[in-house]
């Protein structure tokens, strides 16, 4: 899969959740071009075009990323911060899937710039029509920023940086 056709960035560490979106996304007929990372550090990566992902071209982004937060190495909330405080990425739609019911933790993704925090459902045909309502949602009602809007962040960006 080349990195320009990913649709939705599936940042979840546990086997089973991975299994269950993938499924409930390919039931729905919503998308076929995923890319799952199983850890922080490694969305950081991708997102950013570091390390093993460093051939990506930014510009290329998700059309959505679905996160979870109890991540190995880097956790969600840092992933959330990192992403929505770069002008390059801060327009990615993040829809936080944890089954965190913290509310401090729903406060400081929204604090953060989250799109949609959404608590994991326990029961599999809940979980998997809330995946195919996120999708349909996300990546076919939805408006994205316009096309020229990751140029023009990049432009800043590159100017924030310099001066």
């Amino acid at each position: 899969m080349l990195a320009h056709e990913v649709e939705i960035l599936l940042v979840e560490d546990d086997p089973d959740d991975i299994e269950l979106t993938l499924h409930a996304l390919e039931q729905g007929h919503l998308v076929n071009r995923i890319q799952v990372v199983r850890d922080g550090a490694e969305a950081l990566d991708f997102i950013f075009c570091r390390g093993g992902h460093s051939d990506r071209d930014i510009d290329c982004r998700p059309t959505l990323v679905l996160l979870d937060l109890k991540l190995p190495k880097v956790d969600g909330l840092e992933v959330l911060r990192q992403l929505k405080s770069d002008a390059r990425t801060k327009t990615i739609p993040v829809v936080v899937l944890t089954s965190s019911k913290q509310e401090n933790d729903r406060l400081e993704c929204y604090l953060l710039g989250v799109n949609s925090f959404i608590q994991k459902p326990v029961d599999f045909d809940q979980f998997r029509e809330t995946i195919r309502q996120l999708g349909m949602y996300w990546l076919l009602l939805n408006q994205p920023p316009p096309a020229g809007a990751a140029a023009a962040r990049r432009a800043e960006y590159e100017d924030n940086r310099a001066g």
